[in-house]
């Protein structure tokens, strides 16, 4: 440990409810967690960070049950305890909110919410009018607009997480776990989310709060703690800290920030967008993106973002208005269309929608090409291989070699294999919806390095995003949408944070 990676005594507080003592745990050829000491006080949210791979949710796995410390002791309310399994660990107070949804999609919201512990009425029958209450009382706290008996896998992502949140509301906790809540949540849900961890505090229960989002962690933590390299590098007082001190524990280096650094000669018109229409999700869009320019698109959530992205590459079809690609009208009906014209999408969700998780490295970043890596209807591996070593070297991917499976990289690292699959097609323009989603700090930072590098080398970029400083940060331009509409066509470098969230809630037009 440097002298800046401290142990921040912190107030004056009560005794922790939790505390993990030297916790180790490790794997074949790696050692995730290396005497690991961590604890929570009653009454406190204690955010844990660290990059992708650093820990965090292995140790928080150890806490609910899913792992067996190799050393180390878990000690709750004075005394020392050995979690046997998830279950155990329910029954003990100690709930986990996982960032993967666990819900069996066929079943309603009250019974994914109560599943393994429905009320009963004799002679050992479902309460399903119980059932059905209790969780309209959940659901209300939560400020859901959807009912107890709706199939979960009728709703958004967003409100799926909504219903994984609701359950650590059945039980009596003394200790709950947010692993990545807000990442699918609309401003709305998450103002909801964070008033329920205000009335779990106001309880005495002790929150555990890991998040990407620095600024979540400083408007709901009491204390943080970085785990980098699955070791503990230090804990701080929230109110005594800023960003900078965070960011140097975790990658262990500053991060510059700045809008600077973009300036550069833009290329000829390579997007040109009018009047585009899909009734229902947006209309009358028009825009333009030069070669070597990167134009942000920024709203809230529903604002019709990535639906403008998906009609660019064909997987909707536009009502109305035109798509001009370098001077050459263009009526995408598909997205092999698309890629075939030179435009690529790296999707919202990386692992729904951009990975084969399963597959290797290699093949991954060639699967959006087979027929020009193939011989005779079969795949020419030398040429998959090349193609993989160039787009390793270039986007700087961390993994051992070709044959790793994507499912076992960092989020970081995933999110290039998906940049370096799209790159392999040299388009003519690049699309990113949230590329930064649900990455740590110092990934996010090389991404943003990376789009900044791709437009200098003549690509059009289109970034859509939910966060500000992405966007100011990496875009020349910034497009502001409310409710299907541009309300305004902002210079980055000059707009300021306050006219952007007037346009994108409808208070003003274009700057």
């Amino acid at each position: 440990m440097t002298a800046a990676e401290v142990l921040s005594p912190g107030p004056a507080a009560a005794e922790p409810v939790l505390v993990l003592d030297g916790v180790t745990k490790r794997f074949p050829a790696v050692t995730a967690l290396d005497r690991v000491t961590f604890d929570v006080r009653p009454g406190e949210v204690h955010a844990l960070l660290g990059e992708n791979g650093a820990g965090k949710s292995t140790l928080m796995k150890v806490l609910a049950g899913n792992h067996r410390a190799d050393e180390g002791r878990i000690v709750l309310d004075g005394r020392e305890i050995e979690v046997a399994s998830p279950i155990d660990a329910k029954r003990r107070g100690i709930i986990l909110i996982h960032q993967e949804l666990s819900l069996v999609p066929e079943m309603t919201v009250a019974e994914n919410i109560f599943l393994g512990s429905l009320p009963r009425r004799w002679p050992n029958r479902v309460d399903w009018k119980k059932l059905r209450a209790d969780t309209a009382a959940i659901l209300d706290r939560l400020q859901c607009d959807f009912g107890p008996d709706t199939t979960v896998g009728r709703l958004s992502i967003a409100k799926m997480q909504m219903v994984e949140i609701a359950r650590a509301l059945v039980f009596t906790p003394k200790i709950v776990v947010f692993d990545e809540p807000t990442a699918s949540l609309t401003d709305h849900e998450k103002r909801a989310l964070f008033g329920i961890i205000a009335a779990l505090k106001d309880q005495g229960v002790g929150i555990v709060y890991i998040s990407h989002r620095m600024d979540e962690i400083f408007e709901l933590s009491d204390r943080i703690t970085v785990l980098r390299d699955g070791a503990h590098r230090g804990t701080l007082v929230t109110a005594e800290t800023d960003e900078d001190a965070v960011t140097r524990l975790m990658i262990g280096r500053s991060l510059e920030r700045d809008r600077t650094a973009k300036s550069h000669e833009f290329g000829e018109v390579a997007l040109e967008v009018e009047g585009l229409t899909v009734e229902g999700l947006f209309e009358d869009i028009g825009f333009t993106i030069r070669r070597g320019e990167v134009v942000g698109m920024y709203g809230l959530i529903g604002a019709g973002r990535s639906e403008i992205a998906e009609t660019l590459f064909g997987l909707r079809r536009p009502d109305r208005g035109r798509i001009r690609l370098e001077g050459e009208d263009l009526r995408i009906s598909s997205p092999t269309e698309a890629v075939a014209r030179g435009i690529a999408l790296v999707p919202e969700s990386r692992k729904e929608q951009g990975l084969v998780l399963s597959m290797n490295c290699r093949d991954n970043i060639t699967l959006a090409q087979l027929a020009e890596v193939s011989r005779g209807g079969v795949l020419d591996q030398r040429r998959e291989l090349a193609i993989f070593e160039r787009y390793r070297e270039r986007l700087d991917i961390k993994t051992p070699n070709w044959a790793q499976k994507v499912l076992n990289l960092s989020g970081g690292n995933q999110q290039k294999i998906v940049i370096g699959k799209w790159l392999s097609t040299h388009p003519t323009l690049l699309i990113l919806d949230e590329p930064t989603r649900g990455i740590d700090v110092g990934s996010k930072a090389e991404i943003h390095s990376l789009i900044k590098e791709l437009a200098r080398s003549g690509y059009a970029v289109l970034v859509i995003s939910s966060e500000m400083p992405e966007v100011l940060g990496v875009s020349t331009r910034v497009l502001a949408l409310y409710h299907g509409r541009i309300t305004g066509d902002f210079d980055a470098d000059t707009v300021t944070e306050d006219q952007l969230v007037l346009a994108i809630t409808g208070q003003t037009g274009e700057a």
